[in-house]
């Protein structure tokens, strides 16, 4: 059986605003400028869906996306691979290089939508907390119910 651990030290830089999800696969793993090519610029509120939207270029194709803070209570990690302290081999770790508290995400060609799956996903964890959290008998005596 594998087993992993993930250090997750909050003490990592933070990447909070600098984090982005584009529509796309980037086949590369190494640094590279960023900062220098992908220069996303605000564009104001969305008419639709009242989403603060920005625009950017990436390899001549018009990306437009929103920045979306994580949920209440959630954190993200960008982790790197580490040496187990065990010489075992089905053993992996993993330490944290830094956190953010919001992502970026972007479409081709269109305007962020509440109907977006990352905007879904997002609002699905609120949705199941509230699913699962149990129920207090403050709560359930407060609450009523007809059949």
């Amino acid at each position: 059986m594998e087993k992993a651990t993930i250090d997750l030290k909050r003490d990592g830089k933070d990447l909070s605003g600098r984090v982005h999800q584009l529509p796309c696969c980037v086949k590369h793993d190494g640094p590279a400028s960023v900062s220098h090519y992908f220069k996303p610029k605000h564009k104001g509120v969305g008419e639709d869906e009242g989403l603060p939207l920005q625009e950017a270029h990436f390899r001549g194709r018009l990306l437009q996306g929103t920045t979306l803070p994580l949920p209440h209570g959630y954190s993200g990690f960008v982790l790197s691979k580490s040496s187990p302290p065990t010489s075992d081999e089905n053993s992996h770790s993993w330490d944290t290089k830094a956190t953010f508290q919001d992502i970026t995400y972007w479409n081709h060609d269109y305007s962020p939508s509440q109907n977006d799956e990352l905007f879904r996903a997002f609002h699905w964890l609120t949705v199941a907390k509230a699913l699962h959290n149990p129920v207090t008998p403050e709560e359930l005596a407060s609450s009523s119910v007809t059949l």
